[in-house]
């Protein structure tokens, strides 16, 4: 059956291989042949030949091309992918690492879980091999081992994921990522196990793991089953202060905790709220309301379900604008908007945007325009989300002139422009206007100098930069922590070290302990140009004045000096006493 796939030249190649190789079998021939057509990617070959590919076979291959991820990928992707790979563990875990490496998570997890499913394995006799496979073949890519949490959790395997994150971590020294941690953690809520859910959640804490939104949003949920919804109050307001950007998941738990103990008022006051407590950055979306509506049609209040029903119909009509909008199909958002307007729907402010940065992302900034002020004029305008939107895009297409007669509009209509996203565009232009209308309308505070300082930083202007920074005493506002490290930074990035030395005493001597930032900055940089002795001074002076380490800076910069130093006065002495 081989032999009949290949022209007549291959034949007569392999028959003579035949003669001159007896001791070689069909598989070594179909192996031998296969490993040069991958290498010269002649993959129609190989296409015709993959329903004769044996398991071994498909081991040898996979075992042949460990070192060559790429090839070894489009070979698995031409053979059909996880679904005819059925060969040995370490191949397996091979090709579990190419999968992750591709970002081809889905069948990273499907052939996980068939060596535990159908082939018996113990994810601890995985993990030891993906450990195997990954220190042979050279793969880095740690996220093998979060599939391998994600796929225990995923087939009910509870146990084990905690077994192998303890394995890998304590045993090993593969700590997997916070993503897997709350993959099993949220599994534990899932089977309703929350006292062993608040026990390996402080045992993550005491590895040293920093928790994300997601991980915040499981201590939502899980303080909402214990009915501490205070606590849940206090989770959610820890989050917003290390400055995690909250999602509608946590919102959603808070809300569903409060209609099912009846508290309604409370729900409803954390949807009106939502845009304030998350910083603009969530709108309620179709699970919000159905918590809402399921509330009031069991307190007996059908007519206000109804109310909250229409709002829903809104949600999903925004949904599927935002849907078309994000794959281009502008046409067809356009179309959506004018059918909900004819049934009665009238668009919100979170309509109004989504059409504005739909437009500006599909290249229709000009019809954007054109929709915004006409929203403008109707007064329908009443936060600076839209105008921050189109100036962003003006400002990314060069159009400064466009951008101030915006920023003009805020200004008439009292609204206060997104001065960061501003200073990202790195307009310099723009930045001075800025600059001079806030002053003119008297609304700088220590946040807005900050965030124009760093925009100066960023377009490379330091006169500018430093001029701002004068004048912040004229303004009666006093710089902070973050505006030294921002001047500092902006000193050694020209090469002024001995100004930004200058600056780092006088913000001593205004009560500021240097922070990380600080450390980093200053080490960094003069190691890059002065002597391993002013490196070590320059760390002692920030250790004596309250500067807590950043053990990776340290370890980089701070220990080679030192070890350089502690040479360089060696060989002083070696020479001091070979000369004496």
């Amino acid at each position: 059956m081989f032999l009949g796939l290949c022209s007549s030249q291959s034949r007569n190649l392999f028959v003579r291989g035949l003669h001159f190789s007896k001791n070689f079998g069909a598989e070594d021939i179909i192996f031998k042949a296969v490993c040069v057509n991958i290498r010269q990617k002649k993959w129609t070959f190989l296409d015709r030949l993959s329903s004769e590919l044996s398991n071994s076979l498909h081991s040898r291959v996979i075992r042949e091309f460990r070192s060559s991820p790429q090839l070894l990928l489009e070979f698995y992707q031409r053979i059909g992918g996880q679904k005819s790979v059925s060969c040995s563990l370490e191949s397996c875990c091979i090709m579990i690492h190419v999968t992750v490496g591709s970002k081809n998570y889905e069948d990273a997890l499907n052939l996980t879980k068939q060596l535990m499913i159908f082939k018996g394995h113990t994810p601890l006799d995985i993990s030891e091999a993906l450990i195997n496979s990954r220190n042979e073949g050279g793969f880095s890519n740690s996220s093998v081992f979060d599939t391998l949490v994600r796929a225990c959790s995923e087939i009910g395997s509870t146990n084990d994921a905690y077994e192998v994150i303890k394995r890998l971590g304590v045993e090993k020294g593969y700590w997997v990522s916070i993503h897997a941690w709350n993959n099993f953690l949220s599994h534990l809520l899932k089977t309703g196990d929350v006292g062993r859910f608040w026990m390996r959640y402080r045992e993550m804490i005491s590895y040293g793991y920093y928790e994300n939104v997601n991980t915040f949003n499981l201590l939502i949920l899980a303080l909402c089953k214990e009915c501490k919804f205070s606590e849940a109050f206090s989770a959610f307001d820890k989050m917003l202060k290390r400055r995690i950007v909250p999602n509608v998941v946590g919102f959603n738990v808070l809300v569903d905790g409060a209609c099912k103990v009846n508290d309604l008022d409370l729900a409803v006051e954390l949807v009106q709220k939502i845009g304030i407590m998350s910083m603009g950055h969530v709108t309620p979306n179709i699970v919000t309301y159905n918590s809402l509506v399921n509330g009031y049609c069991k307190k007996g209040n059908p007519e206000i379900a109804e109310v909250i029903l229409d709002k829903m119909v809104e949600t999903v009509y925004n949904s599927l604008i935002h849907q078309l909008y994000m794959e281009g199909n502008a046409s067809e958002a356009s179309f959506l908007v004018s059918n909900m307007m004819e049934n009665h729907v009238p668009p919100d402010e979170v309509t109004h945007s989504i059409i504005v940065k739909g437009l500006c992302r599909n290249g229709e900034i000009d019809e954007a325009l054109r929709i915004h002020n006409w929203i403008a004029e109707k007064n329908s305008v009443k936060d600076a989300f839209c105008h921050n939107i189109i100036m962003s895009y003006l400002l990314r297409t060069k159009d400064i002139r466009g951008a101030k007669q915006v920023l003009c509009s805020m200004f008439i209509r009292g609204l206060v422009p997104d001065v960061d996203g501003f200073c990202k565009e790195k307009s310099v232009d723009c930045l001075v206007f800025l600059a001079e209308e806030m002053k003119r309308l008297n609304i700088y505070d220590v946040v807005t100098f900050n965030t124009l300082l760093s925009g100066y930083c960023c377009s490379g202007k330091i006169e500018e930069a430093f001029g701002l920074f004068v004048n912040m005493r004229k303004f009666g506002i006093k710089a902070n922590k973050i505006t030294y490290n921002i001047m500092i930074n902006l000193f050694c990035k020209f090469g002024l070290f001995e100004h930004a030395k200058e600056l780092l005493s006088v913000m001593v001597l205004e009560g500021f302990t240097p922070d990380e930032v600080t450390y980093t900055t200053m080490v960094t940089n003069i190691n890059n140009m002065s002597s391993y002795e002013e490196v070590v001074k320059m760390h002692d002076y920030l250790v004596v004045h309250g500067v807590i380490l950043n053990e990776q800076t340290y370890e980089a910069i701070i220990r080679p000096a030192i070890m350089k130093e502690i040479e360089v006065q060696g060989r002083h002495e070696h020479g001091r006493c070979t000369s004496g």
